[in-house]
């Protein structure tokens, strides 16, 4: 049985660890770091940086932030946001980053997706993807935080980053992130029926049986959380105890 990976996401905005709704109205929860400690404590698998203003500024400004990460958290880490090419790439992972993520310029030019996979690895590569419905069974891609269109079927696009060389997809879903109201099971699965690769499940954890959803109807390997773990409403403990009670392979900690 394949290992489910439970991995808070720290939603970055200058040096605050913020949190919104829909991406939207975003709050300053405090210190990102003292809450990357916390969360490796409990026992996270991954941590999973995002810059939120990122593209506005076409910059990614969390080199800092991973860098100090990197010295006291000893889990791989994810970033994404701003990044635009094998430079940046390059730069981040220099800072202690093990994994990209990368929406906005891959959307404009998806040949940086065959680029940075040749040149780090495909396992280094995950294409981001943030999906708002459309239609009954229909998402579009959107970039700069929820806020552009670009036009993409999200399947579609999901398809082709993957034969483009990504190793993982991350997929935030627009219309349930800061929700509560759990993970959006059809999206996962209409994703994960097409894609090879593993696929994080992002946007809507409310309550501890979304994550058991989000494996056994959404096919997801993995789970990112935000709301739940910031605000204190359940540990990573309980999360997990609760997942491997639901008959998951979580990681023994």
């Amino acid at each position: 049985m394949k290992k489910t990976r439970l991995i808070p996401r720290l939603d970055i905005k200058g040096p605050n660890l913020i949190k919104g709704v829909h991406l939207e109205g975003l709050r300053v929860i405090g210190d990102p770091q003292e809450h990357a400690r916390r969360y490796y404590e409990q026992g996270a698998d991954e941590l999973l940086y995002v810059d939120v203003v990122a593209s506005l500024y076409g910059r990614n400004s969390l080199h800092e932030i991973v860098r100090h990460a990197a010295q006291d958290v000893f889990v791989p880490l994810t970033v994404t946001g701003g990044i635009r090419s094998v430079d940046d790439v390059r730069a981040i992972l220099r800072s202690g980053a093990d994994k990209i993520g990368i929406n906005t310029a891959a959307t404009k030019r998806p040949e940086l997706v065959r680029e940075v996979a040749r040149k780090f690895g495909s396992q280094c590569m995950v294409l981001s993807i943030e999906a708002k419905r459309v239609a009954p069974g229909r998402w579009e891609a959107y970039t700069d935080n929820g806020r552009e269109r670009t036009g993409l079927d999200v399947v579609d696009w999901a398809q082709r980053g993957v034969e483009l060389g990504a190793g993982e997809i991350l997929l935030t879903s627009i219309d349930r992130e800061g929700t509560r109201e759990g993970f959006d099971l059809q999206l996962l699965a209409a994703v994960s029926r097409v894609v090879s690769v593993p696929l994080i499940a992002s946007g809507g954890m409310g309550r501890l049986e979304d994550v058991a959803r989000a494996v056994n109807e959404g096919a997801a390997d993995a789970v990112a959380m935000a709301d739940m773990l910031h605000y204190k409403r359940h540990t990573l403990g309980e999360i997990r105890a609760a997942s491997r009670a639901a008959g998951l392979n979580v990681r023994n900690v």
